[in-house]
């Protein structure tokens, strides 16, 4: 068979830009194990303010050691449970006794902002190289790990990068040099690094319902001059990255060509199986959620929640004080509630707003909740033409 004819076994599907751990790692490496953790704890905590940090080490006391046939069990581990789990009061520890890989990895650091690892022991998508002669020997032995360095770090004595690390560096004089104890440049450094790394903003327009109780498309309904669907697009791209337009598959493309059409890849599941395939279009974008039965919807509104948006957490969503819950279709789903709404359906569940309820989000009060107000039905459909008309 030809290359260009070549069957293709797998769907083709657009894959997040993580690396071993997270979306955004840096392993330390070319100096002591004590040395990097000692500059992880200092940067994680001049960081935490700010980001949701995690950290990457391995036990250096006795983790490859047997234990003596004598010794007494301390843990349930140690008994040979497979899991153990304690409450920490502060923070929970789950043990476990299964092998660990980046999928593993991945799927236990998704809500991290920023992950540093010990380079010494493990790999990440970046690196920082610390110029350290008492590790010079190791670090050449571990070359072939630095597949994209961004910083340096130079111990004291050390002024400039050195010969070996030139050669197999490309650009090396184009990255920052700083000195392993300059802590509070070093954490403005991997600040500056985060904020670049926040994901753009993408709007969804939710028109694939079938709008029974309406008894006709409303994306269809005129409230201010144009189609609803049309009317909520416009809206949405002042403020984002490029606007899609939710629909069931073969619903619009007769009708609707200037507008882009995104049809649902998650059949059967409403406005989850929508969020579901925009991040299956883009799993490195935010999605702008909104639904297009929203007519009070305005501008303003907009701009309010994208302008307190929180991509640290799951999802920006309002309290719809009608209901006393975060409203899941006027919110800002981050890229790392991609692979939550997927644990979600694999528990049985469906409901955009059980995840917001049951997560860590961001929830503001709105500054106009008839912005909130659905219209589902031809007498609301009137009363909200009446409002409109009256203003």
């Amino acid at each position: 068979m030809s290359k260009k004819g070549k069957h293709q076994k797998h769907a083709k599907l657009t894959r997040p830009a993580v690396g071993q751990f997270g979306r955004k790692e840096w392993a330390i490496i070319g100096t002591p194990c004590g040395n990097i953790q000692q500059l992880s704890y200092q940067l994680i905590e001049a960081l935490s303010k700010s980001y949701r940090m995690a950290y990457v080490d391995a036990d250096h006391a006795s983790g490859d050691e047997e234990k003596l046939a004598d010794s007494p069990i301390e843990n349930a581990m140690d008994a040979g449970a497979q899991v153990e789990y304690i409450d920490k009061i502060h923070f929970h520890r789950f043990d476990k006794r299964e092998q660990m890989d980046e999928f593993q990895y991945r799927a236990q650091f998704q809500a991290a902002d920023g992950v540093i690892v010990n380079g010494n022991h493990f790999l990440a998508k970046q690196q920082i190289v610390v110029v350290d002669p008492k590790k010079e020997a190791s670090l050449k032995k571990k070359l072939d790990r630095l597949t994209d360095v961004r910083l340096f770090l130079l111990v004291e004595g050390v002024s400039a990068v050195p010969s070996y690390l030139q050669a197999v560096i490309a650009d090396w004089e184009a990255k920052p040099v700083l000195a392993l104890s300059q802590v509070g440049e070093i954490a403005q450094w991997l600040s500056q690094d985060l904020e670049a790394s926040i994901a753009p903003v993408k709007g969804l327009v939710l028109a694939g319902g079938k709008s029974q109780r309406m008894g006709r498309d409303k994306g269809l309904l005129t409230y201010h001059g144009k189609p609803q669907r049309e009317h909520m697009t416009s809206l949405l791209r002042p403020l984002t990255k490029g606007v899609a337009l939710s629909c069931r598959p073969g619903q619009l493309e007769a009708t609707v060509s200037e507008l882009q059409l995104l049809p649902d890849s998650f059949l059967g599941l409403g406005p989850f199986g929508a969020i579901l395939s925009a991040f299956r279009e883009d799993p490195n974008a935010a999605w702008l959620v909104v639904a297009c039965d929203l007519p009070l919807l305005d501008e303003t509104t907009l701009a309010h929640l994208i302008a307190k948006r929180n991509p640290s957490k799951l999802a920006t969503a309002f309290l719809n004080p009608a209901t006393n819950f975060p409203d899941p279709l006027v919110t800002i789903w981050e890229p790392k509630a991609y692979p939550v709404l997927l644990s979600f359906l694999a528990q049985g569940y469906s409901c955009p707003r059980k995840v917001l309820i049951n997560t860590d989000i961001e929830l503001l009060e709105i500054p106009n909740p008839e912005a909130l107000r659905n219209v589902n039905t031809p007498e609301e459909m009137e009363a909200v033409q009446t409002i409109l008309g009256a203003g």
